[in-house]
């Protein structure tokens, strides 16, 4: 009698801006992978890094209609049918995405902050205020700018408001996710998500749960 195949855990790198809808996409889709990929030993350690889409974004945000139009030459109509496409996938992938032609894109370097202090509690900590501020942004349609709006989702994911509040008053975090979005650039990351295997393998966009188990089996048997 043979022994089981040992159990694999492979180090997943999420590269993704939480105003990305395809990240969310994506996100549901790679845990909808890992979770049919338990009977077969395979597990993954998710550590999520900062990518900002917009970097240079207003602290009022911008219309969803008129940034997509003036980013990408979409005219509201492409708009709102790349939405509702996006939204039913989402939808699929266990996410709320409710994006709307009164929506807002917004800054998201302060989210990606405490994304890092939450990471430096774990990874299910990290990943319970990720998903968080997904809903936040496409469910709820909050400004995930406002320190209010973000300390709020802190306390709602069982992390410390007042030490969350203290980090973004004081810039704490910021050199470090700059240098985490320099890093994954100069690895060539140029859209997101982008999620990165054990150090080198890619597999790029919100790709559905078939696709990410497909990958990760092949790549558990590689390393």
């Amino acid at each position: 009698m043979t022994d089981a195949a040992a159990p694999r855990t492979l180090n997943i790198d999420f590269v993704s801006d939480v105003v990305c809808p395809w990240c969310a996409v994506g996100l549901g889709g790679l845990e909808t992978a890992l979770e049919r990929l338990k009977g077969e030993g395979i597990a993954a350690d998710i550590r999520f890094q900062p990518f900002e889409l917009n970097p240079g974004m207003a602290p009022e945000g911008e219309n969803i209609v008129e940034h997509i139009g003036r980013k990408y030459g979409a005219t509201p109509e492409q708009s709102a049918a790349n939405r509702a496409m996006i939204a039913q996938r989402g939808a699929e992938a266990g996410f709320d995405l409710r994006m709307t032609d009164a929506s807002r894109i917004w800054n998201t370097f302060d989210a990606h902050r405490l994304l890092h202090w939450a990471g430096e509690q774990g990874a299910e900590a990290q990943k319970r205020l990720k998903r968080a501020l997904l809903t936040a942004h496409f469910t709820d349609n909050r400004n995930i700018a406002d320190a209010g709006v973000l300390t709020a989702t802190v306390e709602a994911v069982g992390l410390d408001r007042a030490e969350a509040a203290e980090i973004l008053a004081s810039g704490r975090y910021a050199a470090e996710v700059r240098a985490e979005q320099d890093l994954w650039r100069s690895r060539g990351i140029t859209s997101v998500p982008a999620v990165v295997v054990e150090g080198k393998y890619l597999i790029s966009g919100g790709q559905p749960a078939a696709v990410f188990e497909d990958a990760l089996r092949r790549i558990a048997s590689e390393v």
